[in-house]
């Protein structure tokens, strides 16, 4: 028996590099990742996010709601303050997630507030994601104690007196949509509709073409007169019938294990998983055409799974990440799904509320469909 050869080993060392730089794709992997992780945790993650958009329904334009206003744009949490110009309207932008809050400032506010009245301020909150709000309301109950501290004095500031032992000035009322409690599983839930679709449905269809090219029974296929349209789409449907399984499991947990509501059509919300699956599949059979083997599959669906989890909300607030990210993440079908599904289960919101967010994952869908024909190959290399 011979001995460890130390020439064999070097060898075979020098081998799999060979291997690995002809492998290019993988080797784009062991770079690619590490320093998209590295951009992504250490530029685009931010758990604490601001420059929220608020709405304005002011009947007060007195100095101290102006005031009152400024000093919610100059807290850094509240960014591009619109007015609205009634209460319909304020409902109209909540509801389709164009701004995170409203802020109603009642008439006479100003007159009770000099007279020691405790004037309300309304304070409506997007509370479907209750990490994007949280922070933003603190900060507000801060502002309604302190942001008129100069313009009032004695027990109108809120200075501590022997009957108003430090009141505030105003009485801050905060009214959180779509989820009052703050309830986590309201989120999650739905995100992990979205989760769970991206990865199997991408990673499925990748594999199974991939595992029939390396057996060689893709080879047949090949040979019949089947154009590559149909190729494609044929291998797409059995997996939208598991995926709707899939979605099935999620739907019947979320309500009757989790109670997550459900204020919309079903039936809307049926449409809309199956247009998002129908985009991932598209995106795995794409993968499939472009990877060699099951292992380069594996490789680009993680590494499109990744910045879809990060950015399009799920683990971090969406408006928490800076612009850039925000650009790069409204490629994804992910970002514009959860808004979709949760914008149907907690808002209820109808099917022409929703075309804003089916439209680009209709586009991506197409593009993908276009890609995966142009490396669609008849013949095996």
């Amino acid at each position: 028996m011979n001995g460890f050869s130390l020439s064999r080993w070097f060898g075979i060392i020098a081998k799999e590099f060979i291997q690995l730089k002809r492998d290019r794709l993988t080797f784009g992997m062991i770079i690619g990742v590490p320093v998209m992780q590295l951009l992504l945790f250490g530029f685009a993650i931010n758990a604490d996010p601001k420059h929220l958009p608020a709405a304005l329904l002011s009947a007060d334009n007195s100095p101290y709601a102006r005031t009152f206003i400024r000093a919610m744009e100059n807290s850094g949490y509240f960014h591009g303050v619109v007015q609205a110009g009634s209460e319909a309207e304020a409902e109209e932008l909540v509801a389709h997630g164009r701004v995170q809050f409203v802020v109603n400032i009642p008439e006479n506010f100003s007159r009770r507030l000099v007279r020691g009245e405790q004037p309300q301020i309304l304070v409506e909150a997007d509370a479907t994601d209750p990490s994007a709000t949280n922070n933003a309301i603190s900060a507000l109950q801060v502002l309604a104690a302190t942001a008129l501290a100069r313009d009032l004095s004695g027990p109108l500031g809120g200075q501590a007196t022997d009957l108003n032992p430090g009141t505030p000035p105003i009485d801050l009322r905060v009214h959180r949509r779509y989820n009052p409690e703050g309830i986590s599983a309201y989120n999650i839930v739905p995100g992990l509709l979205g989760t769970i679709l991206t990865m199997t449905m991408i990673l499925m269809t990748g594999l199974a073409v991939t595992r029939q090219r390396e057996r060689g029974t893709f080879e047949n296929l090949i040979a019949t007169p089947a154009l590559p349209i149909e190729v494609l789409t044929g291998k797409i449907v059995p997996y939208i019938l598991i995926g709707l399984i899939q979605v099935g499991l999620i739907f019947l947990a979320s309500q009757f294990v989790f109670d997550v509501p459900m204020r919309g059509s079903p039936v809307v919300l049926f449409l809309v998983v199956l247009i998002f699956i129908a985009a991932n599949l598209t995106l795995g059979i794409t993968f499939s055409s472009i990877a060699r083997n099951q292992l380069q599959a594996m490789q680009m669906t993680f590494f499109f799974f990744l910045p879809s989890i990060l950015l399009s909300g799920f683990m971090f607030p969406y408006r928490g990440i800076p612009e850039w990210a925000q650009w790069l993440s409204s490629v994804l079908p992910l970002t514009h799904f959860l808004v979709l599904v949760r914008g149907i289960m907690l808002k209820g919101n109808e099917l022409h509320e929703l075309w804003p967010q089916i439209w680009p994952i209709l586009a991506f869908m197409l593009v993908v469909i276009l890609l995966g024909l142009r490396f669609y190959k008849r013949t095996l290399d």
